[in-house]
């Protein structure tokens, strides 16, 4: 019976190909810092002796476990699934895989949190939409690997996002060059109680008002959750109506609930967007099969930014372990807004601030905004 073959290892490839054997582990896992020569060299080594990498050897040869880990709260949203759809393969491409903890519940996350598993089963942790409390951060400082904050701003750290209030504000925005006035703001809360981007996107809606000498009224606001009870939205849908002046623009801060607006109003035999006009934001595709105009995010620009800066922070050391990646958001207009109607104008008065950029009707029933003829 002929001997067993022995299997060829990374030190037979190192040897073949002249060089060390970190750095054949370095070449066959695609980090960049390997010159093209060596690369070519490696590569070839490795086919004629039929080398497979091994994860376990690469990672005592380098010190480096070839893991990027998420962080997350739920994983069955269409945030998380659009993000890391995108995420993983831009770490594939890397040489590197992926690993996700879950923490659905108080005692789940208080265990990773205590237990911090990722300091030993990953070379960096990806932070997705989490509130964390002053405890938690300080621990996640105490991992030292990059620790990569997802779809929220945290100071000194380094973080992937969009700009919610810039978002905002510019939806906001839209609605009053429409010539809306009593623009409605519908905030979410979701199972996991994140609460950044939704506090963000309100402060993006005050700040237009502001800007437009708008006064606030905090009657405008409700509160609505971000999935489920239809019963809560009819409920503040029938607040907001039930006032003196009713609004005549409704902006949800997120398209699920921008949708549940919608089916309300529509059940209400309300006109959209001939009574009240709706704006979302996210683009979702639940907006997209409702008609529902947004302030757009991508959440797959998101996951490969992030896969991206998690790569370029494992690999250099010496890259600013602060730096921030703000992505933008953009204005998708469908048939859920229109401008005011025209007798709805009615209470304006020559003293409203954004008078001479409200659309109003021409003689030929199209729309323009006063100021153009020198009104």
């Amino acid at each position: 019976m002929p001997p067993a073959q022995r299997h060829p290892t990374m030190v037979d490839v190192a040897e073949r190909a002249g060089v060390s054997p970190s750095t054949v582990s370095r070449t066959l896992r695609g980090l960049s810092t390997v010159s093209p020569e060596v690369r070519v060299r490696v590569e070839q080594a490795a086919r004629e002796l039929n080398f497979a990498v091994s994860r376990q050897a690469a990672s005592l040869a380098t010190g480096k476990t070839g893991v990027v880990a998420v962080l997350t709260p739920v994983l069955n949203s269409w945030f998380m699934g659009s993000a890391l759809d995108s995420l993983g393969p831009i770490l594939r491409a890397a040489g590197m895989d992926l690993l996700i903890y879950v923490t659905p519940d108080m005692t789940e996350r208080a265990d990773f949190f205590e237990r911090l598993p990722a300091r030993r089963n990953a070379d960096a942790l990806l932070v997705f939409s989490f509130d964390l409390t002053e405890e938690e951060g300080a621990r996640l400082d105490e991992l030292e690997i990059p620790v990569i904050y997802v779809s929220q701003h945290a100071e000194g750290r380094a973080s992937v996002y969009i700009d919610d209030v810039a978002g905002a504000r510019q939806g906001t925005q839209y609605l009053l060059n429409l010539g809306h006035r009593r623009i409605a703001f519908v905030k979410t809360v979701g199972p996991t109680g994140f609460t950044f981007s939704s506090n963000e996107r309100l402060t993006g809606y005050r700040q237009a008002l502001n800007e437009a000498g708008i006064p606030l009224d905090d009657d405008l606001v409700v509160t609505v959750p971000s999935i489920g009870d239809k019963r809560i939205v009819v409920e503040a849908v029938g607040q907001l109506l039930s006032r003196r002046q009713p609004p005549t623009a409704i902006f949800a801060e997120q398209d699920n609930a921008g949708v549940a607006v919608l089916w309300t109003l529509r059940k209400s035999r309300i006109d959209v967007p001939e009574r009240i006009s709706v704006l979302g934001f996210d683009d979702h595709e639940i907006a997209r099969w409702s008609e529902l105009s947004t302030i757009a995010q991508s959440p797959a620009d998101i996951g490969r930014a992030a896969g991206e800066l998690a790569r370029s922070l494992v690999n250099d050391p010496d890259a600013d372990q602060g730096q921030h990646i703000v992505l933008p958001t953009r204005l998708i207009l469908r048939s859920s807004t229109a401008p005011l109607p025209r007798e709805e104008n009615v209470y304006r008065s020559g003293t409203d601030p954004l008078d001479a950029d409200s659309p109003r009707h021409t003689d030929d029933g199209s729309w323009r905004f006063v100021g153009e003829s020198g009104e």
